[in-house]
């Protein structure tokens, strides 16, 4: 049985009821329309800022659009490639003629963003509701490009992030680069700033600590069970070499967490 964008949707934590699936053309609109239209070097700001502006016209759009928008580009005759997946806030102007939506980019299938091809069975709809684009074949999904590292003190994950960085191909190199260090590390709850402080070290690269909180969100710290992780944010302090003594790493720790206040005003509980 051919694989259909359904499941994909699902696995994506993307309920078909409340989505709509949008594809763009590349084309000029009409001075009266207000639009600006696409072209083949629009740029992913200008897609977005495009998307974000709809027509007052509830023929041409829904007058109650869902909060999530599946957004596709136009290839080929019959066949769309994903852009992105927005969440819409809801409408915050309205002028007559343009609708301007608060429509901020999602991290729903940001794995298969500009990998993901499906057949557009619809050539005169370019939006149509996700349960019936359910149904569309799925044309190919493009191997990801490798992403570089960004360096130890460049690297702020959240835990979708995270998640994707310790399962996706495009993000080798980073396991890589943290399986080869033991360190401190800093776990922000973002939705009140407290703060965790932990290490690996000892037989526990960081890739191996942050695989933990990838796969259950605590790590097996008492301290973080029973918090959602989806607001957590993942940092390194400080990188150690392999060989660096236990001892020393446990100072950085110590260090750490008075710097942070971490025990008294955040998730240490030692």
């Amino acid at each position: 049985m051919p694989l259909t964008l359904g499941p994909l949707l699902t696995d994506a934590g993307i309920d078909p009821t409340k989505a709509l699936v949008v594809r763009h053309a590349f084309a000029q609109e009409t001075v009266e329309s207000g639009l600006t239209g696409l072209h083949t070097d629009s740029t992913h700001s200008e897609i977005l800022e495009y998307t974000q502006r709809q027509s007052a016209d509830t023929r041409r759009f829904p007058a109650t659009p869902p909060p999530l928008w599946v957004v596709f580009i136009k290839e080929g005759g019959d066949q769309a490639r994903l852009w992105s997946v927005l969440e819409s806030r809801g409408e915050v102007e309205n002028n007559g003629i343009i609708r301007t939506f608060d429509a901020i980019e999602s991290e729903h299938m940001a794995d298969l963003r500009r990998r993901l091809v499906i057949g557009w069975r619809a050539p005169r709809s370019w939006w149509i509701n996700a349960i019936t684009a359910a149904g569309y074949p799925v044309m190919g999904i493009a191997d990801a490009e490798p992403i570089p590292f960004p360096g130890f003190d460049r690297l702020v994950l959240s835990h979708v992030q995270l998640q994707a960085v310790m399962r996706e191909h495009r993000y080798a190199s980073w396991r890589t680069a943290l399986s080869s260090v033991f360190g401190i590390y800093l776990i922000t709850d973002t939705r009140d700033g407290r703060h965790y402080v932990g290490k690996a070290d000892g037989a526990e690269s960081i890739r191996q600590r942050w695989t933990a909180y990838a796969t259950n969100g605590h790590g097996g710290n008492v301290e973080l069970r029973g918090l959602n992780p989806s607001s957590f944010r993942f940092s390194v302090l400080r990188v150690f070499d392999p060989s660096t003594p236990t001892r020393d790493i446990d100072l950085a720790e110590s260090h750490f967490k008075d710097a942070l206040d971490s025990r008294r005003h955040g998730l240490n509980r030692n």
